[in-house]
């Protein structure tokens, strides 16, 4: 890794993390409700006897708060950033419902969860991608289908970046608004990364002001992750692209 680019960890809590919520529109209720009618038409309810879900890489909370909707409890919201979990936890009127975990995705699963307890585990907004290694998206999907109950869904969203972008095209416009612009420079590295130059400009004071990092994203090509989680025993029911570009998994352990 290049010395002036940082973990995705790091890259959130240095520059995202602040700003995660605006990059979703600026309204977390909002962004709620699209997650819970994805969910909802892929089937997903927790209204019959509650039953746990777990959120990986929750972010400000958008997933956690739909699964909540959808009659799941308790909902255990794992992600690296505790200032997004913080977050989270301000739009929870309930503070039992959910259960924050401050800590890595690829650990959490077996420390929070034991086998085949879980009804529904999702990994959305971009979030597998940020895996440090390839190897990893096994590893974890090992853990999911462990601790699913019969019956459990997964469901996973993320951006496929296999297809390589040329010249200007790697610019990427993320978000505007009067005082703050967000846009994305893609570099492909090797066939397995892509870097992601985040560059962000506020407007303080009546001058705009810079702040630029880099991180290492995961290109996951969409029949190579529904393999994956079929060799960890999951039954893919369906894999398409929404109308933003997101790919969506969703998959049911037998």
């Amino acid at each position: 890794m290049n010395a002036d680019t940082s973990t995705a960890v790091d890259h959130y809590d240095r520059l995202l993390a602040e700003h995660y919520t605006w990059m979703l529109g600026g309204d977390i209720q909002a962004a709620a409700d699209r997650q819970a009618a994805l969910l909802a038409d892929l089937g997903l309810t927790g209204a019959e006897s509650g039953g746990t879900a777990v959120d990986l890489g929750c972010g400000s909370g958008a997933q956690t708060l739909a699964l909540l909707r959808l009659g799941f409890s308790p909902v255990i919201a794992v992600d690296t950033s505790r200032a997004l979990l913080d977050e989270l936890l301000a739009h929870v009127p309930d503070s039992g419902a959910v259960r924050p975990v401050h800590g890595d995705i690829r650990t959490a699963l077996p420390e929070v969860s034991e086998p085949a307890t879980v009804r529904t585990v999702v990994c959305m907004g971009d979030t597998l991608p940020h895996l440090p290694a390839r190897s990893d998206v096994p590893a974890l999907l090992g853990d999911i289908s462990r601790v699913l109950a019969p019956g459990g869904h997964l469901v996973l969203t993320y951006r496929d970046l296999t297809a390589e972008l040329h010249g200007t095209d790697r610019f990427i416009p993320v978000r505007s608004s009067d005082d703050r612009l967000l846009t994305c420079f893609l570099e492909y590295r090797d066939e397995d990364t892509v870097i992601v130059h985040d560059l962000l400009h506020t407007r303080v004071d009546g001058s705009w002001r810079q702040r630029a990092s880099s991180y290492p994203k995961l290109r996951i090509a969409p029949p190579w992750l529904a393999g994956q989680c079929r060799a960890a025993g999951l039954d893919v029911r369906r894999e398409t692209a929404d109308s933003r570009g997101m790919r969506i998994l969703h998959a049911v352990k037998p």
